[in-house]
């Protein structure tokens, strides 16, 4: 079994980025007077937070008089899609039939709408894979 290496993303850096998401850029004082009071996390812990996911390359920040001000660069989808695509590259190697299982099993054990999602996805797939197709 191999070890995953990837950057993990902690509770506070995952709560920071939801909230970024939701309400669009904000500054430290910001973020922190939205999270970090009612869970009683000092400015300097937010601030830090916000600079480790800017070194990863997940939010972007701009200058704005004395302090920045931090925004998402990616969207929660795209994010997602990374971790999941980490982690399927990290375990399952060329067994691509056993993360399809797992896939499967996951949208049909959270409820039928999920699966009928799935089965939706990959229909809109497949119609924009054949609309690419040259004829």
């Amino acid at each position: 079994m191999k070890i995953i290496q990837r950057p993990y993303l902690g509770e506070l850096e995952m709560a920071v980025l939801e909230y970024l998401w939701a309400k669009g850029a904000f500054d430290a004082n910001g973020v922190h007077a939205a999270l970090g009071k009612t869970r009683g996390i000092s400015h300097n812990t937010i601030q830090s937070t916000l600079e480790r996911l800017y070194k990863k390359k997940l939010l972007t920040r701009q200058k704005v008089s004395r302090a920045y001000v931090y925004e998402a660069s990616v969207s929660r989808d795209e994010l997602m899609g990374r971790m999941i695509t980490d982690v399927v590259h990290t375990l399952v190697d060329d067994d691509a039939d056993s993360m399809l299982a797992a896939f499967v099993d996951i949208a049909a054990r959270s409820d039928e709408a999920h699966l009928e999602r799935l089965e939706q996805l990959i229909s809109e797939y497949r119609s924009k894979r054949c609309d690419k197709t040259p004829s």
